[in-house]
């Protein structure tokens, strides 16, 4: 399984390599620059056959460009290395491998003003293949001056940008551009992938991610790294449970959905869904009275539970929380919010049952906006709870401004935990789930396909599924949202890339879990 790290993570994790363990740096940085340079060929040899132009910077990124530099002319490629800081700026192993690098007759070019710079427009479109090596992991303040000249030329270049490690101008921990950024069609990253890699934008100017073996034993990963995982279909093979033939309906979980209103029905119906082809044993799904013979025609291997008094626009009073705790009892799981309603009865009734309901428990939708600003309720929450915000709910939910969140959204889901005690889904493009024990993740799936109305319904659904089968919640959240982008992805690919339906993701769910059935271990 993949662990995802900050800047600082990983330059601790090196460090601890090199002091603790007794690696050699030296042989750190052979193994990203020939790894590199491998990656390199793989994917573009006839161009690099064109000659390779590696921009190099003055710290241990430029030092892996040297040694790219070095495994490609040893192997008879042409290639040009720029210097973007004086020769005395290298420091450390990266000037040892300048030193190796003239001694081998490569050929080093000074560029040292950003009128140097402009000559490189003309040496970058004649080559082949460019190697960006400026900066690398550790990058925090904005990329200016010659060296923000030099990536705009390797991005208008027209030609293929090979990152080493990371592009350089975008920031290992959030995946936004410091000022300028490179956009980078290949990236050789080292020994573990970086966040900023996987959210965006940064996914977009990382293009095809290879991660590098440096070196760096498995045992300092399993140790040090942090509990921050890729959530891609390597971690979903590791947690998804096999099947026993001997089990019936009741082995699997019974889920109480609560939801539902007028004009939001196809929210309720949606989540229970989701829940049906999650693999949920039974699913009850709990309404205003008016709307169970709508509900049941719908579903019909569903459950329906009409419920009195509710709101003239169909809404389930705070009253019903007395029969919907003494039926809740008898479940595995709840879902609680998918069209519930905002009035003033309903919201009262999803904040008693967000902290009352005896069982596992998704929180989503018009339950969110019912606690908006009282997370902390959740801590005296009789049972696990996992929220399910969008961006616009979590800035209700934390009272942060929205951009402030799509700017670090691991920190918004990370603070909304510690508030709440409780796991948290951060939905959106590169889905966070983040746990207040530690537990974090970033989601590999998923496309553009999926901004459509009732994709939250079917993920809280499935999500809730998972609650009844036994799955832990940060493990159930984790799993739900995988699958969720992979049932997705799978329409991408098979009927085209948008106009799929929230229903059609769940009702690919099965064939995605047979496919994925076949490499479970029992």
């Amino acid at each position: 399984m993949k662990r995802l790290v900050y800047a600082r993570e990983m330059q601790e994790l090196d460090r601890y390599t090199i002091q603790e363990v007794g690696v050699p740096v030296e042989v750190l940085m052979e193994n990203a620059g020939r790894g590199t340079a491998e990656f390199l060929l793989e994917r573009l040899e006839d161009q690099a056959r064109q000659g390779v132009a590696i921009l190099c910077g003055p710290g241990n990124n430029g030092g892996d460009g040297l040694v790219v530099a070095r495994h490609l002319a040893a192997r008879g490629f042409p290639v040009r290395v720029f210097l973007l800081a004086p020769e005395e700026k290298f420091r450390g192993e990266s000037a040892i491998n300048l030193r190796i690098a003239k001694y081998a007759g490569l050929p080093l070019v000074p560029v040292l003003s950003e009128e140097e710079v402009q000559s490189l427009k003309s040496e970058l479109r004649s080559c082949g293949v460019v190697v960006d090596a400026l900066f690398g992991t550790g990058l925090s303040r904005e990329v200016s001056g010659r060296f923000a000249r030099a990536v705009e030329l390797m991005n208008t270049s027209g030609r293929p940008v090979v990152a080493v490690d990371m592009p350089s101008g975008l920031s290992a921990d959030t995946g936004r551009p410091l000022g300028v950024a490179v956009r980078a069609c290949l990236t050789a990253t080292m020994a573990l992938p970086k966040v900023g890699q996987y959210l965006y934008p940064g996914r977009e100017y990382t293009g095809e991610l290879r991660i590098i073996d440096i070196g760096m034993p498995e045992r300092v990963v399993e140790e040090k790294a942090p509990r921050r995982f890729l959530l891609d279909r390597e971690w979903a093979l590791s947690r998804l449970r096999p099947r026993r033939p001997d089990t019936h309906k009741g082995t699997y979980g019974h889920v109480l959905v609560v939801a539902g209103s007028r004009g939001k029905t196809g929210a309720a119906v949606l989540a229970a869904r989701g829940a049906l082809r999650a693999g949920a044993g039974l699913v009850t799904l709990a309404g205003a009275r008016s709307l169970q013979t709508l509900y049941a025609s719908y579903l019909p291997e569903v459950l329906t539970l009409g419920l009195e008094p509710e709101t003239r626009d169909q809404e389930l009073s705070r009253s019903c929380a007395e029969t919907l705790l003494e039926v809740a009892s008898r479940m595995k799981a709840a879902v609680v919010g998918p069209g519930l309603g905002l009035s003033e009865e309903a919201r009262e009734l999803a904040r008693r049952l967000a902290v009352e309901l005896p069982v596992p428990a998704v929180l989503d939708a018009d339950a969110l906006t019912a606690l908006s600003g009282n997370l902390e309720s959740l801590r005296q929450a009789r049972a696990p709870r996992v929220l399910t915000p969008h961006p616009g709910e979590m800035s209700r939910l934390l009272g942060w401004p929205k951009d402030r969140i799509q700017e670090d959204r691991l920190a918004a889901a990370r603070e909304a935990a510690q508030l709440s005690g409780q796991v948290v889904v951060l939905k959106g493009a590169a889905t966070v789930v983040v746990a207040p024990d530690g537990n974090e993740a970033v989601n590999s799936s998923g496309n553009p396909g999926m901004a459509q109305g009732g994709m939250g319904d079917v993920l809280s659904g499935m999500l809730g599924a998972l609650l009844a089968q036994g799955y832990p919640p940060f493990e159930a959240a984790a799993l739900a949202v995988f699958l969720h982008g992979a049932s997705a992805d799978e329409l991408a690919r098979r009927i085209g890339p948008y106009g799929f339906s929230a229903s059609e993701v769940a009702d690919h769910l099965p064939r995605l879990l047979r496919e994925f059935s076949l490499h479970v271990r029992p």
